[in-house]
């Protein structure tokens, strides 16, 4: 197995799509060689606990391009039948990279990215929120009682901070960032058609 090591935040719609055009790769080659671990990158680490009103932060944030960067989002998103509904909240995602890190324990990671970028951007849901990431885990086959009582405990957050401190130093500034290998870095939401002409390389090296 090769590892594919992808640092991603799920408010970031460029991951919804990278992610969404990586599955399309994937199921079209299902003897793949990837052994994907996804790793913690909050694009607003500083946002408070409860979140923000997504409008007002992206405004904030992207000035008079706001709009025209959504629409952009939202036609990639199109082409690949997914319809944005973003939740009106801007959320911490502390919590939801202590639930993706609990998930890698459990091989439930890409499962449960899964469910936190669906329930942020397709059902306007607050993933900031304790008990919509324990239905999100218990979705994704884990125990959700278990994960209440971790979220409401300050577990694992220091961890969260460490390895994201720890992809800066290594030169990680955006989201999605794709590690082959642990040589090669992509950045960005990368088309379905480079992952296959890279599963195509990989597997006429494997047969040489």
């Amino acid at each position: 197995m090769i590892p594919l090591d992808i640092f991603a935040d799920p408010v970031c719609p460029w991951c919804l799509i990278g992610k969404a055009e990586l599955d399309r790769a994937l199921e079209s080659r299902p003897s793949h060689p990837f052994q994907i671990a996804w790793h913690p990158f909050r694009l607003n680490p500083g946002m408070p606990r409860g979140g923000a009103d997504r409008i007002a932060h992206l405004h904030a944030k992207l000035g008079d391009r706001a709009e025209e960067a959504f629409r952009a989002v939202a036609q990639r998103a199109a082409a690949l039948g997914l319809t944005l509904n973003p939740s009106p909240v801007e959320p911490a995602t502390t919590d939801a990279h202590r639930l993706m890190h609990w998930a890698g324990l459990e091989g439930a990671q890409t499962r449960v990215m899964s469910g936190l970028l669906r329930a942020h951007w397709q059902e306007a849901r607050d993933i900031g929120n304790a008990a919509e990431l324990a239905r999100i885990a218990a979705a994704a086959g884990m125990d959700a009682d278990l994960v209440a009582r971790l979220l409401a405990s300050d577990a694992d957050r220091a961890e969260i901070a460490a390895r994201e401190q720890h992809a800066r130093e290594r030169g990680i500034g955006s989201v999605p960032t794709f590690i082959l290998a642990d040589r090669h870095v992509l950045g960005g939401a990368q088309p379905a058609s480079l992952w296959q002409q890279v599963i195509d390389e990989l597997a006429g090296d494997a047969s040489n």
